[in-house]
């Protein structure tokens, strides 16, 4: 682990305190909790009909697969942290039939840990961080009706607390948030944040649903020909595979194929600036965030920031 990446944010220099941290190199994780899937839970409803059939015939033969090319991480969210991670892509559930309030992450099917038990380790490691900022960005909510979401909401306004930035903060640099003791900007894609003024809304993420690095950088770089949206935006890196390929390429994976193309979207992050120009970039999120060099990458990216 670079240990070097726990504080990266109180370490850059003193000029980049007080640029907007919607004009900074952060890093992200794609399906941040993927690490954690349970292989034994039912699927999302929202999976097909013939999905849930194949599933059900054939549940030694999909399971595996599932598990597989579902599970887009391999650290833990404390580990992610350190190596300098400071977004964190998390999709929300209620497990069909549970009759108690738990909620659970999901990629396809549900992770092991609740998304409480989860969010409360984050809050102890920026306890022992204390100039480190995350973007929380909690999306998809399958299974939850507006109860659930305001129980929800209020277990995350008491485990923050005075940790939540609110949306209508004038000035978002390190600098403005030390000195408040804001070190949590929770992104919340439902329409419930007009309630709730600790609750921003959802961040765009650029996502090319490809299966190659050169079409994932042709659809990045497409946007960024269409200019900057306002506010934080996210470039995702990562790969997607349809289940026809993974059909024909059984002996395959996410891993497999994220690392096979890695060089190639390397080379492109090393090209990229942040900043506030209409081409600059700013959360730049991706996939096995622990054994690939992506912190380390884009958190230098802001030294270009520099005069």
């Amino acid at each position: 682990m670079d240990v070097n990446n726990q504080d990266w944010m109180s370490a850059l220099p003193e000029e980049l305190w007080d640029v907007p941290l919607t004009e900074l190199a952060i890093p992200g994780s794609h399906d941040a909790m993927s690490y954690c899937l349970d292989i034994t839970s039912p699927l999302l409803r929202s999976e097909s009909d013939c999905f849930w059939l194949l599933d059900r015939l054939f549940y030694c033969v999909t399971r595996p697969l599932i598990f597989k090319w579902a599970t887009t991480q391999d650290k833990s969210i404390e580990e992610q942290l350190s190596k300098g991670i400071r977004f964190f892509d998390l999709r929300v559930a209620h497990k069909p039939n549970d009759p108690s309030d738990d909620l659970y992450f999901t990629h396809v099917i549900y992770t092991h840990l609740t998304v409480l038990k989860t969010l409360e380790c984050v809050e102890l490691w920026l306890n022992s961080h204390p100039k480190e900022v995350v973007i929380l960005a909690c999306s998809h909510f399958e299974g939850m009706d507006d109860a659930c979401h305001e129980v929800f909401i209020s277990h995350l306004k008491k485990l923050f607390g005075s940790k939540l930035c609110p949306r209508k903060e004038p000035v978002l640099s390190l600098r403005r948030l030390w000195a408040s003791g804001y070190q949590v900007i929770l992104s919340y894609e439902s329409q419930l944040v007009a309630r709730h003024p600790q609750l921003w809304p959802a961040i765009p993420y650029w996502w090319a649903n490809k299966t190659t690095a050169q079409d994932v950088i042709r659809c990045l770089d497409w946007n960024k020909d269409m200019g900057r949206p306002e506010g934080f935006f996210v470039s995702g890196l990562n790969l997607t595979a349809p289940r026809s390929y993974i059909a024909k390429n059984p002996k395959e994976s996410l891993r497999t194929l994220t690392f096979r193309n890695w060089e190639r979207l390397r080379e492109w992050v090393e090209q990229q600036r942040p900043g506030s120009d209409p081409h600059s970039l700013n959360i730049i999120a991706g996939d096995f965030v622990g054994p690939l060099p992506l912190c380390s990458l884009v958190i230098g990216l802001n030294h270009k920031l520099r005069p």
